[in-house]
């Protein structure tokens, strides 16, 4: 039979880590109080950590470390320094998502085990072996992935297999959405979402809020493929729910069988927003997914039982060897850990000889510790003893030998050692466009790289647009139009993922970075550019002041409408018709009146864009401050005549008119 995967539990608190422990996770998550993605959630400190993780070692867990936030510049020796202290409290590895932290701990403490983040937007097994050589072991793969591509991804992609089994969907590609950040003001990406998805539109309906996930109707289907880990969200969620949650996953994964209607009416008692979705994994067509928490599903939540404490135990085997002569050896085994220990050499008794009765009572007191002995062995000769003091002693010394704390690997507090960019930024502007239609015949003269989505290409550009997201299932399609585009006179690729470097390589294309790599320091500037890309666009999410900070091949967007979320659900039928989608005539307009265009993009994915541009034509002296020479411009829904009046403007440094973003 397949080896059953591991069931990780998320933890927000040391309590939530108990119930995970209780329900029988095998591994679980946390965060501590810097650069984790729930910075809502109550989280650990340095001190809980290093007590929870211990607890989780002695039931036989694993626990995994969130440090899957964006980073500055100025944050990375913080977030170093964060890192080299989840290994000393014990972490058996940390999530990581910024590819310029990650290349910090790696390069500071190449013994600590990596996991990319399902923020690091993996989708394929491109990317999976790109991150592998970056150091990664693990890649939690995107959620919206089909039954097909997980199943390809698993059998090809070289590492461990992470999917998200069970808990609330954003609605956007993870790592991928700037709706919070640029509307709102607090990014997903650095831990602090607002969730806009989950508020209503302007009519009053949730065109954006997903049901929550649950797999656990294809559970065998999942072990057959090999999956290795099997995740839970929600950190933000109460003991309770983690309780109960993985109780009912412990016994599905043991009994190796698919939920029961019953089993999935619990799920929905615990926590629920209309019901469970499986649509992506089923490559559905992605009806049905929309839900909201309802009055109703508050009221069917059924009362949950107060979480105290853990109760369960440890069983565990004890072998006392007392020989006359010899030291004292006790091994004990636990959790497939075995350990021995020595201690004193038995005295020869004056009165009272230790008999086997009076050794077991002195091995069994076990009070405090997760363990019970189911099994005890004793071996001694006559007329011994050792005092009571050093038994317990041995005793102690052997239960926490099962339990080995994480060596610190003799080093002491790492240096941050900046991770320099290669190169200079460019002196002219670039842009990319929706249609051929759009481009005027001034653009040409003023921008240095013309950009044209890849199935909309036309010879007046010389550049294509990858799709943020190439599933497995589709490189093939993909590489047909670079090769058309290629063939018709592109020579460059704006690519927004490392999985699809290879693809502009192959078509023979200059791979430039786009924003959706989510470039926010110059180490992760200097990894991208290692791999082979010429030059990448920062993340919209920079000040002008951390632009600055960032020295090397990169760009920064200067105007235009920035998509801020991606969506492998077609949100067309909720806001207009199917027929409507692909005609670039959508607008979502949220509760207060702001219009959100919505465009399609191959082969049929929704980017909702934001409602105010990004203008800076006035603001070039400070644009200089920050060393942007040349930027980037997105043209969405603007007519030729206006592009034009646009690049006008900011030849002449013209203030703009109406409501706008700036940086």
């Amino acid at each position: 039979m397949s080896k059953l995967p591991e069931l990780l539990a998320p933890a927000g608190t040391p309590l939530a880590l108990q119930a995970a422990i209780e329900a029988g996770a095998d591994a679980v998550y946390l965060g501590g109080p810097t650069f984790n993605a729930r910075m809502r959630a109550e989280n650990f400190t340095a001190e809980a950590m290093r007590e929870s993780i211990s607890l989780a070692h002695a039931y036989g867990l694993r626990s995994y470390v969130t440090l899957n936030t964006l980073v500055t510049d100025r944050e990375l020796p913080a977030f170093l320094e964060a890192a080299y202290f989840a290994d000393l409290a014990g972490a058996d590895a940390l999530i990581v998502a910024d590819l310029g932290g990650a290349a910090a701990i790696h390069k500071a403490m190449p013994h600590i085990e990596l996991h990319a983040s399902t923020q690091a937007s993996g989708h394929s097994v491109a990317a999976a072996k790109e991150l592998a050589a970056l150091g990664f072991s693990r890649m939690v793969l995107a959620r919206e992935a089909s039954r097909t591509d997980m199943a390809l991804f698993v059998r090809e992609c070289g590492i461990e297999t992470e999917i998200f089994v069970h808990g609330a969907l954003c609605v956007s590609h993870s790592g991928q959405c700037l709706f919070s950040s640029l509307v709102g003001g607090r990014s997903g990406n650095r831990g602090a979402c607002a969730q806009p998805c989950r508020l209503p539109d302007k009519n009053g309906r949730y065109p954006l809020s997903l049901k929550d996930l649950s797999l656990a109707e294809h559970l065998p289907e999942l072990i057959d493929m090999g999956v290795h880990s099997l995740k839970i969200e929600g950190r933000l969620k109460s003991p309770e729910y983690v309780r109960d949650t993985v109780r009912i996953w412990r016994r599905l994964l043991d009994e190796r069988r698919a939920a029961t209607k019953e089993e999935m009416e619990a799920f929905a008692a615990i926590f629920s927003r209309g019901g469970f979705t499986d649509a992506y994994f089923k490559g559905a067509a992605l009806r049905g997914m929309l839900g909201v928490r309802s009055e109703a599903d508050k009221d069917a939540s059924r009362e949950m039982a107060p979480f105290t404490g853990i109760t369960r135990r440890v069983p565990l085997s004890l072998d006392l060897t007392m020989k006359q002569n010899t030291p004292l050896t006790l091994t004990a085994a636990a959790n497939g850990k075995t350990a021995t220990v020595t201690g004193d050499i038995p005295l020869i008794a004056q009165n009272a000889p230790m008999n086997e009765q009076a050794v077991r009572e002195k091995l069994l007191k076990l009070g405090g510790t997760p363990y019970e002995a189911t099994a005890v062995a004793i071996s001694l000769d006559e007329g011994l003893m050792v005092p009571v003091s050093r038994l317990n002693a041995l005793r102690r010394e052997a239960l926490a030998a099962l339990v080995p704390q994480k060596p610190a690997n003799g080093s002491e507090k790492p240096h941050y050692s900046p991770i320099r960019a290669k190169g200079l930024r460019p002196k002219k502007p670039t842009a990319r466009f929706t249609s051929p239609a759009q481009i005027p015949e001034s653009a040409r003269a003023y921008f240095e790289h013309i950009y044209l989505p890849l199935n909309r290409y036309a010879p007046s550009a010389d550049g294509v647009v990858l799709p943020a997201v190439i599933f497995d299932s589709e490189r093939d399609s993909i590489r047909a139009e670079l090769k058309k585009a290629a063939a018709a006179g592109a020579t460059h690729a704006l690519v927004g993922n490392v999985g699809h470097l290879s693809l502009a390589l192959e078509a023979g294309l200059v791979p430039h970075g786009d924003f959706h790599l989510n470039v926010t320091n110059e180490g992760s500037l200097a990894v991208l550019l290692e791999m082979g890309f010429a030059d990448v666009l920062l993340s919209p999410e920079l000040t002008l002041p951390q632009i600055r900070d960032i020295k090397g091949a990169c760009d920064a967007i200067i105007y235009g409408r920035i998509p801020l979320m991606i969506l492998e659900k077609c949100v067309g039928k909720e806001l207009g018709s199917c027929e409507d989608c692909g005609k670039d005539a959508l607008t979502l307009t949220d509760r207060r009146g702001e219009k959100f265009p919505v465009l399609r993009e191959m082969p049929h994915r929704s980017i909702i864009f934001n409602s105010r541009p990004t203008v800076m034509s006035d603001k070039r002296a400070d644009l200089l401050k920050a060393s942007i020479n040349g930027g980037h411009f997105i043209f969405t829904t603007e007519t030729a005549w206006e592009a034009a009046a646009i690049m006008e403007s900011y030849q002449r440094g013209t203030a703009p008119t109406g409501p706008v973003r700036r940086i």
